[in-house]
């Protein structure tokens, strides 16, 4: 987009339910209590772990992380979506967009080396099971939280500063409703060929490179399973791995969608709907994939309740 106007935009406009006006309202309480029981279960899921012992374990350490950041990542979009759903200026600022880009992205490229990790988890546990306590101590599993959010903070830092570097000075009218690459390098005055090259990179590097480790991980999975003598014992194990499975396709599968397909066919109708699944559906199935289908959590949960009745009534 060439520079007409020479005024610097100070503020952006969504428009991304603008062409549903007559259902703003029906949107904004369905969205509503989507996030509201996203919030609930994520936060029976975070206090059920840390409350029973018996999940204090790598895999609900990780899947603690993984609904702790779910719930942030959530709050970064959800809330300023429902409050425009009902403002006749859907408006945010400029630092406003920029702080919400790099910390929607410094979440999202989180989750995906998190879901690596846990993929890693899940091979330690079912290659190797008598060195599983050595392999996933507490420092190796706090170690690879901490390295997923060094690459998301440096890969969002990277992105966010490319994108907002370049001239705004043309239209402000966002067509989305929170500040995703796309939609807003679309009302950059220019964006040099090496810029678009740089993110496109970097999108590669978060979504593919983990999604390869996890691809590694599920081989030597398998073939692992597929030496169990027993039905039963394979059974069982392929029931740790499909809910860890299914996240990944959905995840993978959305963001690969939106940032790996080529300029040509970006549609912002297209991403909208795309970005709806993932900052408001996906979420709430997460938690109900991972843990409230989860024999193992749903005990535990009932002891947390148990105990917690008890002492109310001593």
């Amino acid at each position: 987009m060439e520079c007409v106007n020479k005024t610097v935009v100070k503020e952006f406009v969504f428009l991304g339910f603008s062409t549903l006006a007559e259902l703003q309202l029906l949107l904004f309480i369905v969205f509503l209590l989507l996030y509201l029981f996203t919030l609930s279960t994520n936060a029976v899921i975070i206090s059920t772990i840390v409350l029973d012992r018996a999940l204090h374990t790598p895999m609900y350490f990780f899947l603690s992380v993984l609904s702790c950041s779910e719930t942030c990542y959530t709050f970064v979009i959800v809330p300023k979506m429902l409050v425009d759903l009902l403002a006749r200026k859907k408006s945010i600022s400029f630092l406003g967009c920029a702080v919400q880009m790099f910390a929607f992205l410094f979440l999202g490229c989180s989750h995906s080396f998190l879901l690596a990790a846990m993929g890693y988890d899940r091979y330690v546990a079912i290659c190797h099971p008598l060195r599983y306590t050595v392999l996933m101590g507490h420092r190796v599993c706090v170690g690879l939280v901490a390295a997923a959010c060094v690459c998301g903070f440096t890969v969002a830092q990277i992105i966010t500063s490319l994108v907002f570097h370049l001239p705004f000075q043309t239209s402000n009218q966002l067509r989305h409703f929170f500040c995703d690459i796309s939609p807003v390098l679309k009302l950059a005055c220019h964006h040099a060929h090496f810029t678009q090259i740089t993110i496109f990179l970097l999108c590669v590097l978060v979504l593919v490179i983990p999604l390869l480790l996890i691809l590694a991980s599920y081989v030597h999975i398998i073939s692992a399973i597929l030496q169990f003598p027993s039905t039963l014992g394979r059974y069982k194990a392929f029931s740790t791995c499909a809910s860890h499975l299914i996240v990944v396709i959905v995840h993978y599968g959305c963001a690969s969608f939106i940032y790996l397909r080529p300029k040509s066919g970006y549609s912002s109708s297209q991403d909208a709907l795309i970005s709806v699944s993932y900052t408001i559906l996906t979420p709430l199935f997460n938690p109900v994939i991972y843990s409230l289908r989860n024999k193992e959590f749903k005990s535990a949960l009932h002891r947390v309740i148990g105990r917690t009745v008890t002492l109310r009534q001593c």
